[in-house]
């Protein structure tokens, strides 16, 4: 009987958990760009949109479907993360 009432406590923090991290997880907002790529490298994809040129950084846990090569029409799903900040100081207010 005891084992199996840690058993539910188990299972009740863990769908907890899981529940936190979707939660947190949601408040990232995806975006994404489409366009032919112009260069692949193990660390980048450069697409074309428009007049614009977006290199896209990757590492090894990017999800890759299908056969990324120069030429490919591509839709690209990549979230904005901050690497650093530098605070300014203010103008005093009075």
């Amino acid at each position: 009987m005891k084992t199996m009432k840690s058993f539910c406590l188990a299972t009740v923090c863990g769908a907890i958990l899981l529940g936190a991290a979707t939660l947190q997880a949601a408040d990232v907002k995806t975006y994404q760009v489409t366009g032919p790529v112009l260069e692949v490298t193990p660390t980048s994809i450069t697409v074309q949109k428009g007049q614009d040129k977006w290199e896209i950084a990757r590492n090894k846990d990017t999800k890759i479907t299908g056969d990324l090569k120069v030429g490919a029409k591509v839709t690209i799903y990549y979230t904005m993360t901050a690497s650093e900040v530098d605070v300014k100081a203010g103008k005093a207010k009075n």
